[in-house]
């Protein structure tokens, strides 16, 4: 990845594009048609130090403009991708991706794939199940849309697996390019122990943004994420040879993202590996997984 400067305003000519401020603005800036992947995960209206709490109706309302908006500037054959979790209030929790969706039905849009993405660590909760999921809308804007599938297969199960009669006996019965990856999505959230971590106590893991990428877009399409955090949605664009735009409030995630997004056109910032297996404790250490008994009494220590 070559260097290149960052233009806190937004121009078809540059390579990275990173406004400080309210991401209406910025949409304001962005032609009609111009992106061709929409990637964000917006605030859930949870009181987090970077949103303020409103109702839940006012909170739908102002999504609305936003993902108006997005569409507005979506190119005919690109992809929206609208991660989110859950508003909670008094203990009830409501699915954001449920509320959110007639924003885009409503204009058109059709969903391809509501992708879960599954991680094993977070908040624990003691009355009612952790929440160890997440969900990615994926919408196109027409029927005729980019999705390249073959970037982002993975490994197949049985990868000598043949057909054992017919007029393909013999022959691999599967890709030899892997697998598709399917709708459910392991990979790490972004916690003390990663990688990626920063201050942002909501921050995109790298790796999942380049699925996105790699599959619904081409070398020098834009990417933008209307609430861009620590920019690491940038970053995944970037790293793929495309351009990237993003909007972010918070002066104090600006001067990080600008710093990750000058660190990985260096090659120094660090990120986990896209298809690297999931830490698995009983592999690495048993000792943290094996409760030691006392032989005398038969109890735990």
């Amino acid at each position: 990845m070559s260097s290149f400067s960052i233009s806190p305003v937004f121009s078809l000519r540059e390579q990275v594009v990173l406004f400080e401020g309210d991401c209406l603005e910025l949409l304001s800036a962005i032609p009609d048609g111009s992106m061709q992947l929409v990637v964000t995960s917006p605030p859930y209206n949870l009181g987090k130090s970077y949103e303020r709490k409103n109702s839940l109706d006012k909170y739908l309302q102002w999504q609305d403009r936003v993902i108006g908006e997005c569409i507005r500037a979506l190119h005919p054959e690109g992809s929206i991708c609208w991660q989110v979790g859950n508003y909670v209030h008094e203990g009830a929790i409501v699915p954001l991706d449920i509320a959110l969706y007639p924003s885009f039905s409503n204009r058109g849009l059709k969903l391809r794939n509501r992708i879960v993405w599954h991680f094993e660590h977070g908040l624990h909760c003691s009355r009612r199940l952790s929440g160890r999921h997440e969900t990615i809308l994926w919408f196109t804007k027409t029927d005729q849309y980019l999705f390249d599938l073959d970037p982002i297969r993975v490994p197949q199960k049985y990868p000598e697996k043949k057909y054992f009669k017919g007029p393909k006996a013999g022959q691999y019965s599967c890709n030899p390019l892997g697998k598709n990856p399917g709708d459910v999505w392991v990979i790490p959230n972004v916690k003390n122990n990663h990688v990626e971590k920063t201050i942002h106590p909501c921050q995109f893991p790298i790796e999942l943004v380049e699925r996105l990428v790699l599959s619904m877009t081409r070398k020098g399409d834009w990417i933008l994420d209307p609430f861009a955090g620590v920019g690491s949605a940038l970053i995944a664009g970037l790293k793929h040879n495309r351009r990237a735009a993003g909007s972010e409030l918070s002066s104090e995630y600006c001067a990080i993202a600008q710093s990750r997004i000058a660190q990985s056109t260096t090659g120094l910032l660090k990120s986990r590996p896209m298809g690297r297996p999931v830490y698995d404790p009983q592999n690495a250490n048993r000792s943290l997984t094996t409760r030691l008994f006392d032989e005398t009494t038969e109890k735990p220590f």
